[in-house]
């Protein structure tokens, strides 16, 4: 509602969630506006096939009243509108943007398009064309994709399990070739039948297509962080990292403030 001045591509809309299993866990309730909230912070987003589309994986934390934690791994990807009435939705969308921002230019200058367009130097006229041509959509061209998550939710960090076990998820969905099961029973099997592993103990079960490893530490060991020290190396500096880790170490209270 707050961004109508983009244009619809760019602008996001209001998800909701499609399904959720088990339907109920006594010790564990689903939060479904928790969840679709953090699942898709920005809202449902469209595409076309100009844009990129390529699955982005993120992972968050619900912390309770009682301080317990849990966790949660989405893989977001870009799937095909198959709803004519969605695909007409936009189009039509394009056009009242379209014409609001044409009256927009027209009352701003105050002067015919033909003095407008003589102003514009050819550069800038074929800018102009290429970014109108990547920010548009027309029905009897365009192909249009919309966002979409698969979500675990577990009671402890394994992000690398969880993220190689979405991925071979939505690849088995995305295949030309099925996988040798049904995808339910792939699904049934990580949430009924793999246990935790034990502490101080790994565990071996398999995916779609491999199998996947996780790692629990031990009652004298740090807590399971799964999480890469690579990445943070490459999204801070190692300048900032050596002054997070001082402000550590000196116990002052530190906020890491990102999209």
């Amino acid at each position: 509602g707050e961004n109508f001045d983009q244009s619809p591509l760019r602008r996001t809309f209001k998800s909701k969630v499609l399904a959720h299993y088990p339907q109920n866990i006594e010790w564990n309730p689903f939060d479904q506006d928790a969840v679709n909230m953090l699942c898709m912070p920005k809202g449902l987003s469209f595409r076309t096939q100009a844009d990129n589309r390529d699955p982005q994986l993120h992972s968050f934390i619900i912390t309770r009243e009682d301080g317990s934690r849990t966790y949660g791994f989405v893989l977001t990807f870009y799937e095909e509108v198959t709803s004519k009435q969605i695909c007409t939705a936009m189009q039509t969308l394009y056009q009242m943007h379209n014409a609001e921002q044409y009256s927009s230019v027209c009352a701003s200058s105050s002067c015919s398009m033909d003095s407008l367009a003589s102003s514009i130097d050819e550069g800038d006229a074929t800018s102009l064309a290429k970014l109108q041509r990547y920010n548009s959509y027309d029905i009897s061209r365009d192909t249009l994709y919309v966002s979409k998550c698969i979500c675990l939710i577990t009671p402890l960090p394994f992000m690398q399990a969880c993220k190689k076990f979405l991925v071979q998820l939505y690849k088995a969905v995305t295949s030309q070739q099925p996988p040798p099961l049904p995808l339910e029973s792939y699904i049934h099997n990580i949430l009924y039948e793999v246990p935790l592993p034990p502490p101080g103990r790994s565990l071996k079960f398999y995916g779609v297509y491999e199998p996947i490893i996780c790692q629990r530490p031990g009652p004298n060991e740090l807590p399971l962080s799964d999480y890469p020290l690579r990445e943070v190396f490459e999204l801070l500096g190692l300048e900032n990292l050596v002054q997070v880790f001082t402000c550590v170490l000196l116990e002052m209270q530190i906020l890491l403030y990102s999209q």
